[in-house]
């Protein structure tokens, strides 16, 4: 499979030099965008947009057409997981995710197993779909929530401020939530292997909520099960190691840790200090972020002052990605996103150009 036409974000990941930072935002196709509330609207549900591999592929495009991104991703959830281990997953509107069951007792985590990739297969196919759209112009990511993460929606039920439960079996019983977070870490590298498969050029692992965690918890929990995802994944087609990206949201205090997952990258929130990161592991592991989303809320110079010290922060040395600190928010005025792209553009070119 040859690299796509613009490669950027994969020799960045790399730790190659580029003559720019690549950016591509998490959820960069979203409820910001006028065209994909009305993709959503057709679809009648987010669940039914999430399992055409038609609609999925539209509104991964569409933030494509509009900016000149330096990447695609897959449009999907990352509770596809659990849900298709039978949790029975729905969206309640304004309320998030929500399962009619959970896994939050010695019998519902014995029950569980990992799961026929054939229940996701929507998700493979829009893989698929999404990469013969792209006809080779930008990598597309994969993704996957981490064993973690997904344990948490899947004790509580829900999503939740503080997932007490969570935190309370940490406690009580460790060993049930072991045993939740080890079929979980088989199923989410099964699921990125088939992605892998279909196209993906490169796979990131969202850790949403492991920065609830004392850090023997993180550890024990939450890193052990990401290097176990990350060990577990086959080559791409074409028999390259595909790059891989490791995100805990509120992590910055384990950068040392995860420098030595295993991952191609880092993902930092906008709590870290890039270059303060750039300096510790950045020969290492390439770093992607860091930019607060609340910054995308407010005007076009503003945003392009705040992206500009982000790229500053993380200095011209090859291996720096640029995103968010977490996802763009919905109130966010694509227009903020346009002038985004073009300042980290303009001021790494310049930057890299420098003598």
């Amino acid at each position: 499979m040859p690299n796509p036409t613009n490669d950027t974000l994969l020799r960045a990941l790399r730790r190659e030099p580029t003559p720019y930072a690549p950016v591509w935002l998490m959820r960069q196709a979203g409820r910001y965008l006028p065209e994909y509330n009305v993709t959503r609207g057709r679809a009648g549900s987010f669940m039914a947009l999430a399992q055409s591999p038609a609609l999925a592929t539209e509104v991964t495009l569409q933030p494509l057409a509009r900016f000149p991104l330096d990447a695609a991703i897959l449009f999907s959830d990352i509770l596809t997981v659990p849900d298709a281990m039978g949790l029975g997953l729905h969206f309640e509107q304004g309320e998030g995710p929500r399962f009619a069951r959970t896994a939050a007792d010695e019998a519902a985590i014995a029950a569980l197993a990992v799961p026929d990739m054939a229940k996701l297969r929507y998700v493979f196919d829009a893989v698929a779909q999404i990469k013969r759209a792209l006809a080779g112009s930008v990598p597309l990511l994969g993704f996957a929530g981490s064993p973690f993460t997904l344990a948490c929606y899947m004790i509580e039920g829900s999503g939740s401020t503080d997932f007490a439960s969570v935190r309370k079996m940490v406690c009580a019983r460790p060993d049930l939530l072991q045993r939740l977070v080890d079929v979980n870490a088989r199923a989410v590298a099964a699921y990125l292997n088939e992605q892998i498969a279909q196209g993906a050029d490169a796979v990131m692992l969202f850790d949403t909520w492991g920065g609830l965690l004392s850090t023997a918890a993180y550890r024990a929990y939450s890193l052990r099960s990401m290097r176990e995802v990350l060990a577990a994944l086959r080559p791409g087609p074409d028999g390259r190691k595909v790059p891989t990206i490791v995100f805990t949201k509120g992590g910055g205090q384990w950068l040392a840790d995860l420098a030595e997952s295993g991952a191609s990258a880092v993902g930092l929130d906008w709590t870290a200090d890039m270059a303060r990161a750039r300096r510790d592991v950045g020969a290492r592991v390439a770093l992607q972020g860091n930019l607060d989303p609340v910054v995308l809320l407010t005007d076009p110079a503003t945003v392009t002052r705040e992206a500009k010290a982000v790229v500053r922060a993380a200095g011209p040395a090859p291996g720096h990605i640029f995103n968010l600190g977490h996802g763009i928010m919905p109130a966010t005025p694509p227009e903020n996103v346009a002038a985004l792209v073009a300042a980290v553009h303009e001021e790494s070119r310049a930057a890299r150009a420098a003598p």
